[in-house]
């Protein structure tokens, strides 16, 4: 490792879905049907996907309390029941970024409710990781790279040591737009779609080591 390494931090900042948690296609559907149903536009599932709630309630369901309410309560139902799986190797690939010291954040555009369905299943998930940020933190939703610039802050560190983790193509252009280093991941888009925006494109972790990252 070199010297520059040696002088600020390490950080690993993962989205969730589609990164950590293998919930993008479910996501899909739902986002879909809500597209059709409020929006009357079929397949809106990639466009309504990678941001934060509110942003997606602003910008294309006009802030209308009624749509946004029952949006609402059909989103709490469906997390409640959907299956989180991890992304394969996904656990395994964090716990040896802990074993390098390398600090890891969880950086999603999911609200704190989302996140304790999340810990129902994965209770392990708070102490896998050095800090979690979600939504309620970030004045701007992905593509914009406030999320990103805000785990380097929390870690001490800067864009040069900073490697982002994501599958959206929002999120993608949130990690490039911070300047950081980004692994596409093409579990949710393919790999011609994530490509533009990544330094690599991975299928999972379970082929990529932590050597592989710092040879970025």
């Amino acid at each position: 490792m070199n010297k520059d390494f040696t002088q600020k931090p390490i950080a690993a900042l993962f989205d969730l879905d589609g990164v950590i948690l293998d919930t993008e296609s479910q996501y899909s559907v739902f986002w879909d049907s809500m597209g059709e149903k409020y929006l009357g536009k079929a397949n809106s599932g990639t466009a309504l996907k990678g941001m934060s709630l509110t942003y997606i309630y602003e910008v294309f369901f006009g802030n209308d309390k009624k749509i946004t309410d029952e949006i609402t309560k059909a989103l709490n139902k469906f997390e409640a029941e959907m299956q989180m799986e991890y992304i394969a190797g996904a656990r395994q690939f964090v716990e040896s970024l802990k074993e390098r010291d390398i600090k890891c954040a969880v950086v999603t555009s999911s609200n704190r409710p989302k996140m304790q369905s999340v810990y129902e299943q994965h209770p392990e998930l708070p102490h896998l990781f050095d800090c979690i940020l979600t939504a309620e933190l970030f004045t701007r939703s992905k593509p914009n790279p406030d999320c990103y610039q805000l785990g380097a802050t929390i870690f001490a560190t800067d864009e040069k040591h900073s490697y982002v983790f994501e599958d959206s193509i929002n999120g993608l252009k949130a990690g490039h737009a911070a300047k950081m280093k980004v692994v596409g991941l093409s579990t949710t888009n393919s790999r011609e779609l994530v490509a533009p925006y990544s330094t690599i494109v991975i299928p999972d972790f379970t082929s990529f080591t932590v050597n592989d990252l710092l040879a970025l």
